[in-house]
């Protein structure tokens, strides 16, 4: 006993120690310059899925594609990126998410490479399989980057509104971005482009990124990869192949009920692996489920939308290349302005339903404004103020989803959820493009035959002028815009009941998010 003790005075306090885990981390000081890298990385990937499509019509000409081959550009692309993205997030929690990251960016740089060089169509498809494959390992990798350096309330917020703006006008830019490259220089820029840009992040995630190792806790489910994958891949390509064939083809029933039965196996196994690919509880959480379905919902509505404006400034109006792209600017700046100066501002004050709610009730009623488009010029009176509110509105929505979608995650599950985070956006993305581009099809075919024959009756037998038929087609091409994005603002409105609905998570703390102490509890549980 001390001398204290021993003459009546008060015993000194016992000494406490707090548990490492539970003491906040000092912030690495460059983790802003590490954001940028992410950043720089997730904008590679994501314009890359819409940067080809204004230089497809060079590229069929320069390598004498076929009309039924060309769409394998776009499709082996989104199948590899979207049926391999689970894989490559539990690859990335399984041997480091930093190391994923910048191998990733090597493969993408390499495949870029051989696209822009492909001398014939087989090559072209391959590197952009092959861009798919390394993208499917980068995007996870760089999203759970994010998510476990940035787990101060406001600095997430900030951090994840940036990222949102990214997600959200990624898809835009790369239409810009494509029309520019392929009318000032050529359609290979369009895939050159990535070399430099994935050298400069790589050189950046050398210097600026960290991730702490987990120590072999995770363990690669073999089953799960080519159940989910196999699944994953077989919805992509049937609502790929829907686009050209119909819904009703036997080739795109088959693969759609071949992809829903084996995701049922694979949930089913996922429920007995000792080590699962993608634990349920990732699911099953009710915020998490909701934010991955308004995700998918959104992007749905979203992907129909640049796909028809794309069609109608080109082919209605007369757009340039890069006139179209430049069209597309003010919707690109509405997200940035949603996602950084409101989502970023608000999402630690309020719930992340009271943004994606009303974020897609705007996105809606912007898509609802082009349901009124005809084929006389109305970009100021129609395009541009539906793009601003489309815009405004999937800036409000990209940020909380992502932030609500990864909250209260262990590190050693972040990149796997963050995959899934992806997973959702692909494909929605895919499941948009098809399912509305048959409507508008199957639409404006109807059209333009009940008015050609009304015309050939009312012309009493004197036959259609060119003309007139020209304006028929175009009306009726315009009127199946019309009815999908009719759709697609349904669609969009389903995404802001499921928010409403299932997202009751409530706004982070001032200090520690939510998502923090979630994941360092589980990893101390673990």
């Amino acid at each position: 006993m001390s001398d204290a003790s021993q003459e009546g005075g008060p015993a000194t306090p016992p000494r406490t120690t707090t548990p490492s885990w539970a003491t906040p981390a000092k912030p690495d000081p460059r983790r802003w310059w590490g954001l940028v890298v992410i950043a720089i990385a997730q904008l590679m990937v994501v314009l890359d899925a819409t940067i080809v499509n204004i230089a497809l019509p060079s590229a069929q000409r320069d390598l004498g594609m076929s009309d039924a081959n060309r769409q394998w550009v776009i499709t082996a692309y989104t199948l590899a990126f979207g049926g391999l993205l689970l894989l490559g997030g539990r690859i990335a929690d399984l041997v480091g998410r930093k190391k994923t990251f910048m191998i990733g960016l090597v493969g993408f740089a390499v495949a870029s490479g051989l696209g822009g060089a492909a001398t014939g169509s087989g090559l072209l498809f391959g590197a952009r399989a092959l861009q798919g494959a390394f993208g499917a390992l980068l995007a996870p990798s760089a999203l759970s980057l994010l998510t476990t350096t940035f787990t101060i309330g406001k600095e997430r917020s900030k951090a994840f509104g940036i990222y949102g703006a990214i997600a959200g006008g990624g898809a835009a830019i790369g239409l810009i971005a494509g029309g520019l490259l392929t009318e000032y220089l050529n359609w290979r820029w369009c895939l050159y482009v990535n070399v430099p840009i994935a050298v400069i992040a790589f050189l950046g995630a050398a210097v600026f990124l960290h991730d702490k190792p987990e120590r072999g806790r995770v363990h690669l489910d073999i089953p799960g990869a080519v159940l989910g994958c196999g699944g994953l891949v077989a919805i992509v390509y049937g609502c790929s192949e829907a686009e050209p064939r119909g819904w009703g083809d036997g080739l795109v029933i088959g693969l759609l009920a071949g992809g829903v039965t084996l995701l049922a196996v694979f949930g089913w196994w996922q429920s007995r692996a000792p080590h699962p690919l993608l634990p349920l509880h990732i699911v099953r959480d009710r915020n998490r489920g909701g934010a991955f379905l308004t995700m998918a919902l959104a992007v749905i509505a979203m992907f129909g939308m640049f796909l028809f404006m794309t069609y109608y400034l080109q082919t209605v109006l007369g757009y340039s290349p890069v006139r179209t792209g430049m069209a597309f600017l003010p919707m690109v700046a509405a997200i940035v302005v949603g996602s950084t100066q409101i989502s970023a501002r608000l999402l630690h004050r309020i719930p992340p339903r009271f943004l994606m709610v009303p974020g897609a009730l705007l996105a809606a009623a912007g898509l609802f404004t082009l349901r009124y488009l005809t084929a006389e010029p109305a970009y100021v009176s129609h395009v541009l103020p539906a793009m601003l509110l489309v815009g405004l509105g999937m800036g409000l929505i990209f940020m909380p989803v992502m932030a609500t979608a990864t909250s209260g995650v262990a590190r050693h599950d972040s990149g796997v959820t963050s995959a899934t985070v992806n997973t959702a956006q692909q494909v929605g993305g895919s499941i948009g493009t098809a399912l509305l581009n048959t409507i508008a099809t199957s639409a404006s075919a109807v059209f333009i035959a009940d008015h050609l024959a009304d015309a050939a009756r009312k012309g009493g037998g004197l036959g259609l002028t060119p003309a007139v038929r020209d304006q028929i087609v175009k009306d009726g091409v315009v009127h199946g815009f019309n009815v999908a994005i009719g759709v697609a603002s349904a669609i969009m409105l389903l995404a802001a009941l499921v928010a409403g609905l299932l997202v009751n998570g409530r706004a982070p703390k001032h200090g520690r998010s939510p998502a923090a102490d979630g994941a360092e509890s589980a990893d101390a549980a673990v």
